[in-house]
């Protein structure tokens, strides 16, 4: 009966929480569901989730869950905010204009809920697909952790955990069996750390059925030649965060391999245009990485 009120799960989804998120909050603190409907299972009221609301936003500023919930059983028309959180501060995650999905991200990334950040991160991989979940869920939230460390030099762990709950994710996408062996080769430059958007990008050529060969951070120049020369990709994308990390030398080393790839994409906020070899394509986002690497990589007949 839907119309009795909400389910956890509904509640859930609304919140941007896990249902054991909501199932701990019920135990240890008594913001549970109230109405009830003989023979059937207990459901959220409206009451109920303005109560779980508040208890949402104050834990995500940093107020202890106990005073949080506080607050939310007994006043949670008048709520305490923090002067940091007035302030811009505090732990909160912003997102700018992102949409829901992509702020119960950043709440449950700011908590370090890892069954919340999967359980959102997956659902829009199934429902919207890899490029947009990228796009407007994971993105806004990385750029969002990003600016609060620089402000506060904190968040490493919230950081660290995200990257991991998303590795997890895209690498859950199915991968393509059989056939020819992959003709993509993935791979982060010189000293680069951040692989994860070669990893999107592997889930999102997994899910239009492309395989892919993804070396992950931190490939040496050898190391990468050495590959290019065993496998003879077809496409290759070196990824490069941030200046320091963005070798033109590796992308010319590229271009005079003995098996040069047909399609050398030099990906990434580190590399500058201008700066870049003929014949090496720089993708404007994940989208382009993808179409690009879909047109080279796959079999003529």
């Amino acid at each position: 009966m839907a119309d009795e009120g909400l389910s956890a799960g509904a509640v859930a989804r609304r919140l941007g929480v896990a249902v054991t998120t909501l199932r701990t909050w019920h135990q240890r603190y008594g913001l549970g569901p109230s109405g009830h409907v003989p023979g059937h299972h207990r459901r959220y009221t409206t009451e109920d989730l303005s109560r779980l609301e508040v208890m949402r936003r104050l834990t995500a500023e940093g107020i202890a869950p106990a005073e949080a919930a506080r607050w939310a059983r007994y006043a949670p028309e008048e709520p305490p905010t923090s002067a940091a959180a007035r302030a811009g501060g505090g732990f909160a995650i912003p997102v700018g204009r992102a949409g829901p999905a992509a702020r119960g991200l950043a709440r449950a990334a700011i908590r370090l809920d890892v069954d919340g950040m999967r359980e959102i991160m997956q659902r829009a991989v199934t429902d919207e697909g890899v490029v947009s979940t990228w796009d407007h869920v994971l993105r806004p939230v990385l750029a969002g952790i990003g600016e609060r460390h620089m402000a506060t030099q904190r968040l490493i762990e919230v950081e660290h955990l995200f990257s991991r709950t998303a590795t997890e994710v895209f690498a859950a996408v199915p991968r393509p069996h059989g056939g020819e062996p992959p003709r993509v080769l993935l791979a982060c430059s010189d000293e680069e750390q951040h692989s994860l958007p070669l990893e999107a990008l592997a889930a999102a050529l997994a899910a239009d059925g492309v395989g892919s060969r993804l070396l992950g951070a931190r490939v040496p120049p050898r190391a990468l030649s050495d590959a290019i020369e065993r496998t003879g990709p077809t496409v290759v994308m070196l990824w490069s965060h941030a200046p320091t990390t963005a070798h033109v030398g590796q992308l010319v080393a590229l271009l005079e391999a003995p098996h040069r790839p047909v399609l050398i994409l030099a990906g990434g906020p580190g590399w500058t245009a201008a700066d870049l070899p003929p014949g090496v394509v720089a993708p404007s986002s994940l989208a382009d990485a993808l179409q690009l690497t879909k047109a080279w990589a796959k079999p003529t007949d």
